[in-house]
C-alpha cells in the first residue's frame, strides 16, 4: 500500500487538530482544505480572518471546516495565559516583555497551541525560513527524553521500497554522541512508518578497512547508540560503507555475521553535507521520492516545510505529522 494511503488510515481512526502558523498563505489553505474534507486532520490556520476568507472565495474553497485564530483578536485572558506559561516553561529565561513579543510572532503563538495541548503538531515553514520553526519549538516544546539535539529525516520511497535517511536536514557538525542519537531517533521515525528498524551507521570504511578520525567517529557512535537502547543493539552496525550496508553479496562478504549489513533500512550519515547530497543522489538519480525533512527528537511533532513546497506538499507533511502524534 502506498505510504499517504497507508497513513490515512491509521490517522482517520484518532483525528488530530494540527496548527498551520502561516494561514493566509494559498498552498497551505488549499491543502487545510482537503485535510479537513478527508476527514484526516482537524486543522487550525492562523492569520488574518479577512485575507483567509478572500482566497478561500477566488478558489470557490469551503473554510467552514477549520478554525481560524487571528493572533491579534485572541482573547486577553487567554493571551495572558500564554505568556504566563512561556515564562513558566523557559524557567527564568524570558521576561514578560518578551514572551509578550513572542506570542505576536505566528510561530511562536502556534507552538504554544502544541506545548498547551490545544493542537497536536504543527505545520510551518512555507513562508517562513527553517529557524524561524525550528527555534520556539526547541525554546518551548524542547526535545524528547534522551535527546539534546534535533535531526531531520527524508523518508526515500519507490514502489514498495522504504527508507529512512538521517540526517540530512539541520547538524551539519556531527560528533559521535550526536550521531548515536540521531540513530536513535530515526529508529523511532522508521516505526512510525512501519519499518523494523535495521540501521547502517555510514562510513567511508567498512569494519576497519581505513583508518581515521572520521572513521573512528563512527565506529564510536555505532558503540554508544548500542550502549544507549540495548534492545536495538543487533538493529545497528557501523562502520559500514553504504554498498556494504545496501547490497547483501557485498554486506556479507564485508561484514560477515552483521545483522544489519546488507539489509539496512535506516542510514545514519556521518555529517549533513554527506546526508544533503546522499538523499537528493537517490531522489534525482535513482528516481526516490524525498518525503521530508521530518524533525526528529521533539517532545511533540513540529514538522518543516520548504519555502518552495507545493500544496500537495504540505497536505502530505501535515499527514505525516498527524501520524507522528499518534505514537508520541
Amino acid at each position: 500500500m502506498d505510504l499517504f494511503e497507508q497513513f490515512k488510515e491509521k490517522i482517520q481512526k484518532q483525528t488530530q487538530t494540527l496548527v498551520f502558523p502561516e494561514g493566509e498563505d494559498e498552498r497551505v489553505l488549499g491543502a487545510t482544505v482537503r485535510l479537513a474534507q478527508d476527514k484526516l486532520v482537524k486543522p487550525i490556520l492562523l492569520g488574518d480572518q479577512g485575507k483567509i476568507e478572500a482566497v478561500a472565495k477566488a478558489h470557490n474553497w469551503s473554510i467552514d471546516q477549520l478554525t481560524i485564530i487571528d493572533p491579534k483578536q485572541y482573547p486577553s485572558a487567554d493571551l495572558n495565559a500564554m505568556e504566563a506559561a512561556i515564562v513558566a516553561r523557559r524557567n527564568g529565561k524570558t521576561d514578560a516583555d518578551t514572551a509578550a513579543k513572542w506570542v505576536k510572532d505566528v510561530n511562536y503563538f502556534g507552538t504554544m497551541l502544541v506545548q498547551m495541548g490545544k493542537a497536536d503538531g504543527m505545520v510551518s515553514g512555507a513562508t517562513h525560513p527553517t529557524g524561524d520553526t525550528v527555534r520556539p519549538a526547541l525554546q518551548l516544546i524542547k526535545t524528547a527524553p534522551g535527546s539534546t539535539h534535533i535531526s531531520g529525516a527524508f523518508i526515500m520511497q519507490k514502489g514498495d521500497e522504504r527508507y529512512v535517511f538521517a540526517d540530512a536536514a539541520i547538524n551539519i557538525d556531527v560528533n559521535a554522541a550526536t550521531m548515536a542519537q540521531i540513530a536513535i531517533q530515526s529508529a523511532h521515525t522508521a516505526k512510525v512508518f512501519d519499518l523494523e528498524p535495521k540501521i547502517a551507521m555510514l562510513s567511508f570504511s567498512t569494519k576497519g578497512s581505513a583508518k581515521s578520525a572520521e572513521v573512528d567517529k563512527v565506529v564510536e557512535a555505532t558503540r554508544l547508540a548500542k550502549e544507549m537502547v540495548p534492545e536495538l543493539a543487533d538493529q545497528i552496525d557501523g562502520e559500514l560503507q553504504f554498498d556494504a550496508a545496501f547490497v547483501p553479496q557485498v554486506g556479507q562478504a564485508k561484514a560477515p555475521g552483521s545483522k544489519v549489513a546488507g539489509q539496512a533500512n535506516v542510514f545514519i550519515f556521518p555529517s549533513l553535507e554527506a546526508g544533503n547530497i546522499g538523499y537528493k543522489i537517490a531522489q534525482r538519480l535513482g528516481g526516490f521520492e524525498a518525503v521530508g525533512p521530518i524533525l526528529q527528537g521533539l517532545a511533540k511533532p513540529v514538522s518543516d516545510l520548504s519555502r518552495g513546497a507545493n500544496e500537495e506538499d504540505v497536505y502530505k507533511v501535515a499527514i505525516i505529522t498527524a501520524a507522528q502524534a499518534l505514537v508520541q
